[in-house]
């Protein structure tokens, strides 16, 4: 399962979306980074089992995740 949060923390005060809890080889990651990135035209990063997207895209990455065929579930507010 994979959860999708707003990250503020260590970032200088700017938002990311974070992706946790992926299980999976890591080109699988960083492909699924990419797809990501690419969807929501903007940067990131994919490492260490989660995927960072630069920005507030919460709810776009959830429904990308899910028309891709990943459990979700959203975490925080």
């Amino acid at each position: 399962m994979l959860f999708v949060s707003i990250d503020r923390k260590k970032r200088k005060g700017k938002s990311v979306t974070l992706v946790e809890g992926f299980v999976g080889t890591d080109e699988d990651l960083k492909e699924l980074g990419k797809l990501l990135k690419s969807k929501c035209g903007v940067g990131g990063s994919s490492k260490e089992g989660e995927i960072i997207v630069q920005g507030e895209v919460k709810d776009k990455i959830y429904d990308l995740l899910i028309k891709e065929g990943f459990k979700v579930k959203k975490k925080g507010g």
